[in-house]
Parts: C-alpha cells; structure tokens; sequence
C-alpha cells in the first residue's frame, strides 16, 4: 500500500507539472491588446488584436478600456499588455514631456514622430510603429450654425467671442500639458465662468443641445458630422501632430519576431475619413466593435488597401 500511495503521488505530480507546462506554453503563444476607454481605441485594439490573429500563429487576450494615457502607459511598459495605439502628440507632451515644436519646423509631423521613436526606446523599452494613417488632433468645436452666424473658422477668430460662452472639457484635456492651460493662454481665451468637467464622450452633445459653446473633441469623432458641428482651425499651431502609432513592449518583439511584419502592414492603411466613418459605426449605429472591424478587413483586403 505505501508502495501505491507512493505512486499515485508521483504521478499527480508530474501531471501536474505537465498542466503547469501546458499553461506555461499557452501563455507564451499569447500576446496582450489594450485599449484607452473611448470608442476609437476600442476598435483600434480590435484591428490590432484581430491582425495579428489573421497574420501569424499567435492568440490575443484582449485588455481594453484601461483607461487613461497614463495608466495604459504603465501597463505597457511593465508588461501587463503587450501592444496598443497612441498618440504621437500625446505621447510627445504628456509622457515624454517635450516642448512645443518652433514654429516653422519643417515637416513636424515626422519629426514628431521620429524623436518620439527615439525616446521611447531610449527610455522605456518601447517600439513604435509607424503611422496608421490617420491623426487625431484635439478639435476645437462649436456649433455649426454659430460658426456661420458670426463668421468664424479660427480659434484666433473665436477668442473674442469666448468671454460670453460656456466651455466644456474633458477631465484628461483640462489638466495635460498639449491642454486647456496652454490653449488659453495661447489664444487668450476667457469664458463666462470656468470651464466645465465633462466625460469627453458626453461634451459633444452637450454642444449641440446648447449645454456648453465649445469643447475639445477628437477630430475623428463620428458625432462632429452627425451633430452639425464646426472645428476652428488651430491658426497658431498649439497643437502638435497626433499621428495613431502602434506601441508595443521590445521585449515581446524580441520574443514574438513575427509581430513586426503584422503590424508593419497596417501602416498608411486607415484614412482620417475612414475612422471618421468607423467611430460613426459603433456611436451613431449601435455596430459592435468586432464586427466593424471584421467588415473593414474584408473590405480593405477587396480594394488592395490592408
């Protein structure tokens, strides 16, 4: 009998060693999306999680909706997700805390980005892939109708009408350093009372309902066409690019070489009219994410484009 129990021991455990290889092995085939919290980040997270399905043998554990660009910054650079989208202007000012661009600096957009690559290797141990196509510029908004009714299509033509307006802002927008502060003091701003904390996907109805007078939306939000609303042109260049780019830890690249070429592949593939029309899909149309997705793959790989 001890003879037995001594075996049966035995080969619990080397089941149970071969269960923890088994997981062990699962996870090393599996590589992590995340997601900021808004509509756009949600499908670009599902584009890169269901490239990377189509394109190499991989599986993805998909971690979206983290929240904001400092938490999923964090969550890339210890390893928590593996690969997400950014913001070069984004990451330009808010994490690596680079000034303004001179004005006059000739092709800022890839300057941006090329330093941005820089650092981010330098610092963090992150890669940054090239653009998807598309940039997502901060889009300062006023009703349609206004915009028409006082002949504006600057910020620096709006300034003067702001002492009798309201102003709403997302929570992120208020504090950054690409944000409020800076924007006002650029444009000398002043509104009829401080400028309201909104949750940024509420603000563009708030515009349109009267709510507000202006906000700062995202310039490939499906609701800018849908609700009748105006960007100002940003005519002394606050704002710096805001190029989308793939980032994903080096380490995972390093262990998972096939990445590079998936992800590589999608560059230039996304036109901002494109997101436009995507983001409208999932707000306006009540589409899910997934799906959305799915179809423009289908549709992209129809015309040559992914």
């Amino acid at each position: 009998r001890p003879l037995r129990l001594a075996a049966a021991t035995a080969a619990l455990a080397l089941l149970a060693v071969a269960g923890l290889r088994l997981r062990a092995g699962a996870a090393a085939d599996t590589v992590r999306i995340g997601s900021k919290s808004f509509t756009e980040q949600l499908i670009l997270g599902e584009l890169l999680a269901q490239q990377i399905e189509a394109t190499t043998p991989l599986k993805v554990k998909r971690d979206f909706g983290l929240g904001g660009t400092g938490l999923i910054h964090d969550a890339v650079r210890s390893g928590r997700i593996d690969g997400y989208v950014e913001y070069t202007g984004t990451a330009w000012t808010s994490l690596l805390d680079q000034p303004p661009l001179p004005p006059g600096v000739p092709d800022p957009a890839r300057r941006v980005f090329e330093e941005t690559r820089r650092l981010y290797a330098r610092r963090f141990g992150l890669s940054v892939f090239p653009s998807l196509g598309f940039e997502n510029s901060f889009a300062i908004l006023v009703r349609r109708a206004d915009a028409r009714r006082l002949g504006i299509a600057t910020l620096s033509e709006a300034a003067p009408h702001t002492p009798g307006w309201r102003a709403g802002f997302g929570y992120e927008f208020l504090s950054r350093p690409d944000g409020y502060p800076g924007l006002a003091r650029r444009y000398g701003l002043r509104f009829v009372q401080p400028p309201q904390a909104m949750d940024l996907g509420l603000t563009y109805r708030a515009l349109a309902e009267g709510r507000v007078d202006l906000i700062a939306g995202d310039s490939t939000n499906g609701l800018i066409p849908a609700l009748d609303l105006q960007p100002l042109r940003d005519d002394r260049h606050y704002f710096p690019p805001y190029d989308a780019v793939p980032v994903f830890n080096a380490a995972t690249l390093h262990r998972h070489p096939e990445l590079g070429p998936a992800i590589t592949a999608l560059a230039g593939r996304i036109p901002a009219a494109s997101m436009q029309r995507l983001n409208a899909q999932v707000d306006l149309e009540g589409q899910g994410v997934a799906e959305v997705v799915r179809r423009w793959r289908r549709q992209a790989a129809g015309s040559g484009r992914r």
